[in-house]
Parts: structure tokens; sequence; C-alpha cells
């Protein structure tokens, strides 16, 4: 049986929370369960409305739809949640330019599928090692891909909140997808970067392998991430697909 647990934490550093994080572990619509883990950008205000109304917005498609292919069900989704933030954004001067990272996930049958806009991560934690599932749409990340910067580099690069792709950054968006054939004992960590920007791979996964709740590796790596500096709002879903089956 599915167990997960999501938890979000404004860090030490902002005056508010503009990440947005959803889960239900039970149907949305034709979809048997729903991750989500949004990071809004903008100005006062902006940033966390773009989150909310993104996260929304695809929780009101996918319950309303009757399409049962999940791919497409979550492009349609975050299509229509990108045509929304850009309306409301040309409407107001106060939210001009806001917008948000989506990164979505359902489970069913050992098969996670995965879509994601921007630089919110998922990885799959496995008996001996930590994957990262998809790939951040930023401007160092980029510059990675092309060999301009080494990987080990990017983590304190300048440029590293400069995201290429976000929900509302133009008026179409293209999401990527992933899927992924889980094994016995894996998790699956959904996460802002306030998370990775505070905490290398290595040390998310000696918290994630330890012995202990789901819930308490949560806010373990919350509570790590806050004494690393805490620098950005802390987001993070953790899913046990095969919870009951390893008890």
């Amino acid at each position: 049986m599915l167990e997960a647990f999501s938890i979000s934490d404004i860090g030490r550093k902002r005056q508010l929370n503009q990440d947005y994080v959803y889960m239900s572990e039970t149907s949305v619509g034709t979809l048997p369960n729903l991750f989500i883990v949004a990071d809004g950008m903008g100005g006062h205000n902006a940033g966390d409305y773009a989150s909310k109304i993104t996260v929304e917005t695809i929780l009101s498609e996918v319950s309303l739809s009757n399409e049962t292919n999940p791919e497409k069900l979550l492009r349609d989704a975050i299509t229509r949640a990108n045509e929304l933030v850009v309306a409301v954004a040309s409407r107001a001067a106060d939210l001009a330019g806001m917008g948000t990272t989506v990164v979505a996930a359902t489970y069913k049958d050992r098969v996670l599928k995965v879509a994601n806009v921007g630089d919110s991560r998922l990885y799959v934690v496995h008996d001996n090692g930590i994957e990262q599932i998809t790939k951040d749409h930023s401007l160092v990340e980029e510059m990675v891909r092309l060999g301009g910067i080494a990987k080990g580099d990017a983590r304190n690069h300048p440029d590293k909140n400069i995201i290429t792709r976000a929900v509302g950054g133009k008026d179409t968006v293209e999401a990527d997808f992933f899927t992924v054939e889980l094994q016995d004992k894996d998790t699956v960590l959904m996460c802002s970067d306030g998370l990775t920007n505070m905490l290398e791979d290595e040390e998310i996964y000696s918290i994630l392998k330890c012995e202990r709740s789901i819930r308490e590796k949560a806010q373990e790596l919350v509570d790590k991430a806050n004494e690393k500096g805490g620098k950005d709002n802390i987001s993070v879903i953790l899913i046990a697909p095969f919870a009951a089956d390893n008890q």
C-alpha cells in the first residue's frame, strides 16, 4: 500500500512561502493518485499566487477530465494552467512576470509517470543510491549539458536560479515527461530547489536510507536545509509505494 507525506517550510530567509504542495494518495479524476510541487516566482504575492493557481488549475482539470492517458492528461492540465497564469499576469501590474515551476507525478502498478517544468525535482531513492529523474530547465543546467561548466560547479554558480522554462513564462509551455518503473523499497522524493540548493544529493540519500518513518525523514530534510542556511522555501513530498509490503 502506498504511503506519502508532504511538508512545506518558509525557510530562514524569506518573508513569504511561494511554494505550493498538493498530494492525494487516492484517486483524482481518472488518476489513481496525484502529487504536485510548485515553486512560484515573481514580486511580493505574485510567486505564491502563480504556484497556487497552477496547482489548483491542474487539480481542477484532472478532476473534470475523462482522459485516461496520464501523460496527455497532465500535459493538457499544465497547458491550461499556463494559459491562466499568463492571462492573470497580463491583467494586473503587480503580478506581471509571475511564474512557477511544477513537478507532478502519479503512480500505478509499479510505474511512475512524471511531468516537469522548471527546476523543482523528482528523485528515486534506491537501496544503493539516489537518481535524479527530472532534468532542470535552468541556465546553469544548459551550460552543464553543453560542457560550458562542470556539474560540480553548477551548485554555486551565480546564475543558478535563472530558469529557462516555467508555467507562466511564455504564452505556451512544454513539459517534459518521464516514465519510471519502481522496484521494491524505492522511495520517491519530490522537492523545490530550496532543498537541493542547501543539500547535496549524497546528504539527501543518507537521510532517506535510514530506518525511520517518511514523516520523520521529510522533517529531517527540512531541518537540515534550514541548518545549512534555509535561503529559500523548502518543500518536500516523500512517496513510499511499497510501504506495507516492506513491513
